[in-house]
């Protein structure tokens, strides 16, 4: 896998295949599908989004936008992302953005119930911060230098 800048037709093409998982965690967070895609969108228009692709097929979309010194994550993805490479590439792809970003924390939060989601958080090196009925939020700490 690799990752590269992302464009308006990444992030197209990757709504076009969205993974359910992804649809119904957009409706928990209380996002329409066509405003988690402006979301995703306004942040890649600043530059702060990366394509995630297998070979020439894009399988994803993360965006980051910082606020209050830490960096907040946005993601979109189809089913053929969920995979144990994947999560390997993603581990060593957050502390890349993490650096783009200054070494700030990094939250990513998460409205899904599956099994595996705090396994799948923790092996890319955030710990759960937060927990509600509805979501759970994950920080990567800056990396101590």
């Amino acid at each position: 896998m690799e990752a590269r800048t992302a464009t308006p037709q990444d992030l197209s093409h990757v709504f076009d295949h969205l993974a359910e998982r992804i649809s119904q965690e957009h409706a928990k967070a209380g996002e329409t599908g066509s405003k988690a895609h402006e979301k995703l969108l306004m942040d890649l228009r600043e530059g702060r989004g990366h394509a995630l692709l297998d070979g020439n097929k894009t399988l994803a979309v993360i965006t980051w936008h910082e606020e209050g010194g830490i960096a907040y994550t946005s993601f979109a993805a189809d089913e053929e992302f969920f995979s144990a490479k994947s999560v390997r590439f993603c581990k060593r792809h957050i502390q890349k953005i993490q650096q783009l970003c200054g070494n700030i924390p990094i939250r990513s939060i998460s409205w899904s119930k599956h099994p595996d989601v705090d396994r799948w958080f923790a092996v890319i090196g955030f710990q759960k911060v937060e927990q509600d009925e509805k979501s759970s939020t994950f920080e990567l700490p800056a990396n101590r230098v």
